[in-house]
Formats: C-alpha cells, sequence, structure tokens
C-alpha cells in the first residue's frame, strides 16, 4: 500500500480527480494527506469532508523559498509518501526539495511541453496560432516545467477559441491523464532511464 500526498493551492480539481479514481478503481494507494500553501485553499474542505488529512505550511510566513521548501518537506515527511503529487501547487521549488524526491515527484503542466512552459500557456497558445494544445504530466526536475514525461493528452484548437474555452477542454484532459499517470505509478509500472519515462506493455 503506497502513500500519496498531494500539494494543492486552490480549489485542487486535479486532487478531486486522483482521489476519486483512486477510490473509484480501488489503487493498492492510500490519499496519506492533502497539503496547502494557502490557508484559503478550496480543496481543503473537499479533503476534509474526504476524510483525509490536511495541513497548512504558509508560504508568506517564511522570509526565503529555502527556508519554505525546507518547512514543507518536513511536513510532507510526516506522512512517509511514496509518492508526492503537485496539483496547481503555485510555488516554484528549489533544488534540494526536488532532489528529496527524485523520481517521486509528479506533476502536470497545461502545455504540450517542452512547448510553453511557465505561466498563461492557453494564451501562449492562441498567440502563436498552434493546431494543437494540451497538457502533461510529468516527473519534476530542478528545470522549471521539465522532468521526463509520463503521459500527455492532446486537444484541438479552434478557430474560435478564448482562452477559457481552451482552458476548459484541456482541463477535462487533465482530470483523465493525471489519475491514470498516478495509477501506473502506484502499480509500479513507471520506470525512468537516461531521462525518459518507460511504461510497462501491460499498462493502460
Amino acid at each position: 500500500m503506497k502513500n500519496i500526498v498531494i500539494l494543492i493551492s486552490g480549489r485542487g480539481s486535479n486532487m478531486q480527480a486522483i482521489v476519486e479514481a483512486a477510490r473509484a478503481e480501488k489503487w493498492p494507494a492510500r490519499i496519506a494527506a492533502i497539503i496547502s500553501n494557502r490557508a484559503d485553499a478550496g480543496g481543503l474542505d473537499y479533503a476534509a469532508a474526504a476524510g483525509i488529512p490536511t495541513a497548512i505550511v504558509v508560504s508568506k510566513n517564511y522570509s526565503s523559498r529555502a527556508e519554505f521548501d525546507a518547512a514543507l518537506q518536513a511536513e510532507i515527511d510526516r506522512f512517509a509518501p511514496d509518492l508526492v503529487v503537485l496539483a496547481g501547487f503555485m510555488r516554484i521549488l528549489t533544488a534540494p526539495f526536488v532532489d528529496h524526491y527524485a523520481g517521486r515527484l509528479m506533476n502536470i503542466h497545461p502545455s504540450l511541453l517542452p512547448s510553453f512552459p511557465g505561466l498563461a500557456t492557453h494564451q501562449q497558445a492562441l498567440s502563436f496560432g498552434v493546431k494543437v494544445h494540451g497538457a502533461t504530466v510529468h516527473f519534476v526536475t530542478a528545470d522549471l516545467d521539465h522532468g521526463p514525461i509520463v503521459a500527455q493528452a492532446a486537444v484541438p484548437v479552434l478557430p474560435d477559441d478564448s482562452e477559457d474555452t481552451l482552458a476548459g477542454r484541456v482541463l477535462e484532459q487533465e482530470h483523465i491523464i493525471y489519475p491514470r499517470a498516478v495509477r501506473w505509478f502506484v502499480e509500479g509500472r513507471l520506470t525512468i532511464e537516461d531521462g525518459r519515462v518507460h511504461l510497462a506493455a501491460d499498462a493502460r
């Protein structure tokens, strides 16, 4: 039985998708905790209602990223995580933190990486006139929005798309591929070799 700790900063829709998939599909894992860097994160209410332990490490209470990351790491490690999942966690993490969870720290980014790292990805996609956009699940490295890619999903960019309509279509795919990727990890189907993720042949 593997322990999963999920980090959020807001409503945590991807967190909810993971929690619900884990329960419906009876993964050999438990959501050990939901941790937020914001006390007003809406996802904390969902977690509490679902009976999942929650914790808050308020980022603005720390004078540096390193100090915050050290406090966050200490809180996460209380739950002995096998996997730490970033689900809308709006913090840039320091290299020592990322290294501590190397190979067991996963993120989802709303673009088809390596295209459009950083913020405002949907607006970037519209500005560049790309015909296909999407989302990427990847293992986290010290380089922002880089790291071995686990899964991707693509959506068409329509002529009349706005940032909101495109974001909504991408988010629907995030809610599919992120739980799937976490399940693959839980079931031991993912390996990383030479910076690339290999998926066991029987994984779907």
